[in-house]
C-alpha cells in the first residue's frame, strides 16, 4: 500500500505522537472498515520500522503473544529418542510479543480485535505490556524488549474492556470520516475519479448510511469497492439516483447491503416513496 493510500488526521496524528511520547499502548476503536487495522501497517511503513501482527480470535490466549510450551513434540521425540529432547529450550515456540522484543530496533506490534478474546484477555496481558518483559517458566529465562514496540490495540466494541487495561492505554476513537475527508479518502486510492461520480456516489453512500433501522452501515472500505465497480463499468452519475435518493437500489448495491434485511428495508423505502408520489 502506498503511503499516501492512508489519510491521517490531526486528531489522530496527535494521538499516535501521544503513544510514542507516553511509551504506551494506543487503543483504537471505531467501525468496523474505518482503517483501524490499517493504522498499525501505516505507521509502521512511517517509522521504517518492523510490524508484527496478532490476530486476535475467540479462541486466542494471552499465553499464545508471549510464547507457547510444544509439550506434544517433545513427547513424540523422547519416544524417538532423540537427542534433543534434553534441551526443552527445543520446545518454545515464541510468539508475536517475544518476536517484537527481540527484535534490534524499535518495532510496531498490533493486537487486532482485542474485543473477540475473553473478557480475561486483556489484563493477563498487563503486566508484560507495563514491563516490557516477561519470564519463560519452563527455561527459567526472561525475555525483555530491547526496544520498546508502539503498540497498536485495536477493538470494534463488541465488549468492555476492564477499566486497569484501560488505565493503560492511550485512546483514540476514529469517527467515521465525514464527506471532505471521505473525498481525500477516495482520491488517495482513484485519483483519476470523475468529479461528477465521485460526487454523486458519496451523496448515494452517506444518505444510505442515514437509512433509519439499517443492520450494517456500509464503511469506509465498502464504499471503496463500489466505486471501484462504478468505474470499471463507467456507469454515468445519473444512473446512481442521487438526485432522489432511496427511489432506486444502488447500481451494483451488494458491495454496499450485506444482508437481505437491509436490502428488504431499502426496497419498502422505494416503495413508500412511489407511494407517495401518486
Amino acid at each position: 500500500m502506498k503511503e499516501a493510500e492512508y489519510i491521517v488526521t490531526d486528531e489522530l496524528q496527535m494521538a499516535i505522537d501521544a503513544a510514542l511520547t507516553l511509551g504506551r499502548p494506543l487503543l483504537v476503536k471505531g467501525e468496523p472498515g474505518t482503517g483501524k487495522t490499517q493504522l498499525a501497517i501505516e505507521i509502521a511503513q512511517r517509522l521504517k520500522a518492523p510490524l508484527y501482527q496478532w490476530h486476535i480470535k475467540s479462541t486466542t490466549r494471552a499465553q499464545n503473544g508471549l510464547y507457547e510450551y510444544d509439550a506434544v513434540s517433545r513427547l513424540r521425540d523422547s519416544q524417538l529418542g532423540d537427542k534433543k529432547v534434553h534441551d526443552i529450550g527445543n520446545y518454545i515456540v515464541p510468539g508475536v510479543l517475544w518476536d517484537a522484543f527481540e527484535c534490534d530496533e524499535r518495532s510496531v506490534v498490533l493486537i487486532d480485535e482485542i474485543d473477540k478474546a475473553d473478557i480475561e484477555f486483556p489484563n493477563d496481558l498487563l503486566q508484560e505490556l507495563d514491563r516490557m518483559s516477561f519470564d519463560v517458566h519452563e527455561t527459567r529465562t526472561t525475555v525483555a524488549a530491547k526496544h520498546r514496540p508502539l503498540v497498536i490495540i485495536t477493538s470494534n466494541n463488541e465488549k468492555e474492556l476492564p477499566d486497569a487495561f484501560l488505565r493503560r492505554c492511550f485512546f483514540h476513537y476514529i469517527a467515521f470520516p465525514d464527506s471532505s475527508t471521505m473525498q481525500r479518502i477516495v482520491h488517495a486510492h482513484y485519483p483519476d475519479i470523475k468529479k461528477d461520480l465521485l460526487s454523486a456516489a458519496l451523496s448515494v453512500f452517506f444518505d444510505l448510511r442515514e437509512v433509519p433501522g439499517l443492520k450494517k452501515k456500509p464503511s469506509t472500505s465498502e464504499l471503496l469497492d463500489w466505486l471501484k465497480l462504478l468505474i470499471a463499468d463507467d456507469l454515468s452519475p445519473q444512473m446512481l439516483g442521487a438526485e432522489e435518493p432511496r427511489t432506486i437500489l444502488p447500481k451494483m448495491h451488494g458491495a454496499l447491503l450485506k444482508n437481505e434485511q437491509d436490502i428488504h428495508l431499502f426496497e419498502r423505502l422505494i416503495f413508500l416513496h412511489k407511494q407517495r408520489k401518486r
